[in-house]
């Protein structure tokens, strides 16, 4: 039996492509491919073909068009894997597979969740989903708010003005309430509460950016912390070559940490006596402070993985 045979008789995985109007999917110990209606009732029709035999369900994160499937494939038990845009585009560049179509990525995708051996992950709960959901549309809005403020600058009708005012008052009111929103169901929830209370026991760590590790990265707490750091993006990628080293770098992971992380980074290394010390550490030996403040905001998710994974709020360590 050839290579392809092996890999598609011991490999029980299923690619979907996701678009607004279908799902093209495309199993792989048999090759066979289907296309689906993006609603429930494809949902439905796509679970039945599927079956219960699977190893995995591989497709790309887009936004409001996957959301709805990945809950009904986690309604059924089936294992999923979300897998980057880019990454899926590098492996179909690694393997010369440059046409793209909806039935090709789909198959595409399938190969690569076998041959990689992509691990499933848990579905994120209905509750998370939507505090998913009202995080997304604070984003939105704190980019709103920061267009609405550089627009003032250029006015100079008094009308202009005014309305740039009241629509930048409308944005900050709306911020207002998601953010209450956000903090009133997770106090509603035991577990996450008891994960914000630890979260904002860190020093520096405020209640924004406890929002965002919560929503966004819901996976700390159970991780290595090698896997916490690779997650958030903040895993220095070394570069070498024989007798040549290149300066080492971040890249990849969850951007939308990073983002949150770094403010809070900056707070704590002059409040928080071991990121201050780390911080420190780096700058006298030479590094860049931006090097410095990276190293930091690493230190920062690991704490927090740590915390999280033993349950326990922060304390400062005792001489």
């Amino acid at each position: 039996m050839t290579s392809r045979g092996v890999e598609k008789m011991t490999n029980p995985t299923i690619g979907v492509d996701v678009s607004k109007e279908t799902l093209d999917a495309h199993r792989l110990i048999d090759g066979a491919s289907r296309t689906f209606s993006n609603d429930p009732k494809g949902f439905k029709a796509l679970i039945a073909w599927i079956g219960v035999d699977v190893e995995r369900v591989v497709f790309e994160p887009t936004g409001a068009y996957h959301r709805a499937l990945e809950r009904a494939l986690a309604d059924k038990g089936l294992p999923m894997v979300k897998v980057n845009p880019r990454q899926a585009r590098r492996f179909a560049e690694a393997t010369g597979k440059l046409a793209k179509t909806d039935r090709l990525d789909a198959a595409l995708l399938a190969r690569m969740g076998a041959l990689l051996h992509l691990e499933a992950r848990p579905a994120p709960s209905q509750d998370l989903g939507e505090l998913k959901e009202l995080h997304i549309t604070r984003d939105a809005l704190i980019k709103e708010r920061t267009a609405t403020k550089n627009r003032a600058k250029g006015l100079t009708l008094t009308l202009l003005k005014r309305q740039n005012a009241a629509h930048l008052a409308q944005i900050e009111r709306q911020i207002d309430v998601i953010e209450a929103e956000i903090e009133q169901r997770i106090k509603v929830q035991p577990e996450l509460a008891r994960r914000f209370e630890i979260l904002m026991s860190i020093p520096g760590l405020g209640r924004i950016t406890a929002f965002a590790l919560l929503i966004d990265m819901p996976e700390l707490g159970v991780l290595e912390p090698g896997q916490a750091a690779a997650l958030a993006g903040l895993a220095p990628i070394a570069r070498q070559s024989g007798r040549w080293s290149g300066r080492a770098f971040i890249r990849g992971g969850r951007a939308s940490v990073r983002r949150a992380l770094y403010m809070p980074t900056l707070v704590a290394i002059r409040f928080n006596p071991d990121l201050k010390r780390k911080y420190q550490q780096l700058t006298d030996a030479g590094k860049p402070p931006k090097v410095a403040i990276v190293a930091a905001m690493r230190k920062m998710i690991l704490l927090a993985n740590a915390l999280l994974k033993a349950d326990r709020t922060w304390t400062p360590k005792t001489a």
